[in-house]
């Protein structure tokens, strides 16, 4: 996409490292004239706020989200990421954006007028675009409802704590973080988060019920004496019961909810406040490398603009240059750095590969990518993209030969019985197809996240759960992990737990595991 040569009468919007609130505004304007204007981006409102760098430690304890209710873990993790600050071990993101209606911008007061500016473009423009378009977050996702839920989870909470004390909401808490990632139904529909007055309705309607359907004389019947010593036994007598529990159920946490026994009704609220939490990150886990990528697109285009109209000065161009360049760096695997593929670095080079498809096209890029090679219309390509992929199937439609070339992407063969490693995949036709697949499937959250189901549950003899672990490629679990994550299940259902892992090819049992101690 060409961009016209450089003003010679237009004004630098800044001049120098200071900023203040006006310049700031003066930035945003210029920086949403050239997204809403020039490429045309749909966003929500944006609300700028400026925070100091401990405000902005204390945001990636709580995962980023504005009012967020307390949790022993969230300090734990302020205090180590303050420390790598203080001692110069690791950086801080020069912004945080919250997927949100009006949407979010957390930019830091230490920053210069540059950084701010590029924030700007990146975060209210690009992520903001990304967030109200794409169709993950429009399916799993309520951005105008997330703030008030987000009032209402503190509020909740903090209640919480006062009357059952902090201790015993920290161990409901701590058991649904732990299980936070099996949390979230296969049906997006049933996922989205509701405004709070329609949460407070529906707690009110609860309670309501509760009241008017209980009855005392239930307390006086007799109840059935469990034999704990059959359990085998009585597990094989649980299929009725099964059924009856409309298993099986992937997401652990909604039937731990609804089925638990021994949960009390705040309990059961605070696995809810859980479940919608891990629903509203669920896109963005499958979106890394796409949202960083449209973001970082969009910050590139918008500043050389700017710049082209001259209200950059060229000292502010060369700083920009300078922070753009280091994000998009891609570590080389012997690197100290390298720790996985940046997904700035491969994001952005997608998008601009996209662009140079569009317009200039080679007939390798004909065969690769139709749909795109020549389409004339670089802007509309890329927003059709970004409305309408996750990160595996982007990659697995968009990874070029040419992207491919240009990061040295190749594939290995390993097998631990072999005392080496095979090259599988190089760059020819057939190479650069398994490159692509494979390297697809590392971005897929099905192939990451362990497949559990629950299977059976004995709702009225031993009360024992069983959840099974479909192992795909002969990946079992980890045996600590899996023992904290047993201790975890073991904990909300109140009795015990057995996990099964089967082949998910041939159905044959390869492992068992049941918790050892109860909580």
């Amino acid at each position: 996409m060409q961009t016209t040569g450089k003003s010679a009468t237009a004004k630098p919007l800044f001049d120098g490292a200071d900023w203040t609130f006006d310049l700031v505004n003066k930035a945003y304007d210029a920086c949403a004239e050239v997204g809403l204007d020039e490429l045309g981006l749909d966003i929500y409102p944006n609300v700028i706020e400026v925070i100091t760098s401990e405000q902005m430690l204390d945001a990636y304890a709580s995962i980023g989200l504005p009012h967020m209710y307390r949790h022993w873990s969230f300090g734990k993790q302020f205090v180590r990421d303050e420390l790598h600050y203080r001692k110069g071990a690791r950086a801080l993101a020069y912004e945080l954006v919250i997927n949100s209606d009006p949407c979010i911008n957390y930019i830091m007061e230490e920053n210069s007028m540059t950084m701010h500016t590029l924030v700007l473009a990146h975060a209210a423009m690009g992520h903001n675009h990304f967030f109200k378009n794409n169709y993950l977050f429009q399916e799993w996702t309520r951005a105008d409802a997330i703030l008030d839920y987000l009032d209402f989870a503190k509020t909740y909470v903090a209640r919480c704590e006062e009357k059952h004390g902090v201790n015993a909401v920290e161990q409901v808490l701590d058991a649904a973080h732990a299980l936070m990632n099996q949390g979230i139904s296969r049906f997006p529909g049933a996922n989205k988060h509701v405004s709070l007055a329609r949460e407070r309705e529906r707690a009110l309607a609860r309670h309501l019920y509760e009241e008017q359907s209980f009855n005392d004389l239930w307390r006086t019947v007799p109840t059935q004496q469990v034999n704990q010593g059959d359990d085998d036994e009585d597990v094989d007598k649980t299929s009725e019961s099964g059924r009856q529990a409309n298993l099986p159920e992937d997401n652990l946490l909604y039937f731990l909810e609804k089925t638990a026994p021994k949960l009390e009704d705040w309990e059961r609220e605070l696995l809810r406040i859980v479940r919608n939490l891990a629903t509203y990150f669920y896109p963005q886990r499958q979106t890394k490398v796409m949202n960083e990528g449209c973001a970082t697109w969009t910050h590139f285009y918008i500043m050389n603009r700017l710049y082209d109209k001259g209200l950059l000065t060229e000292g502010s161009m060369l700083e920009f240059l300078h922070s753009h360049s280091s994000v998009t760096m891609q570590p080389a695997w012997s690197d100290r750095r390298f720790s996985g593929m940046n997904p700035y670095a491969l994001g952005f080079a997608v998008m601009r590969d996209i662009e140079r498809m569009a317009t200039d096209p080679t007939e390798e890029d004909k065969e690769w990518c139709p749909d795109v090679a020549g389409c004339g219309d670089a802007v509309g390509a890329l927003k059709r993209v970004w409305a309408e992929f996750r990160d595996d199937s982007f990659i697995l439609q968009y990874l070029s030969p040419k992207v491919i070339r240009d990061f040295r992407f190749f594939g290995i063969h390993d097998e631990s019985q072999h005392p080496h490693v095979f090259v599988s995949n190089i760059h020819d036709e057939r190479g650069y197809r398994r490159v692509r697949k494979s390297l697809s499937q590392q971005y897929c959250v099905s192939t990451s996240d362990p497949d559990l189901h629950v299977i059976d549950a004995d709702l009225q003899g031993s009360r024992r759960l069983v959840i099974q672990h479909k192992v795909q490629n002969g990946v079992l679990l980890d045996r600590a992990n899996c023992e904290r994550t047993l201790y975890h299940l073991a904990r909300l259902w109140g009795y015990r737990v057995k996990l099964i892992e089967v082949d998910n090819e041939t159905g044959k049992t390869l492992k068992e595991h049941e918790n050892l101690r109860m909580p």
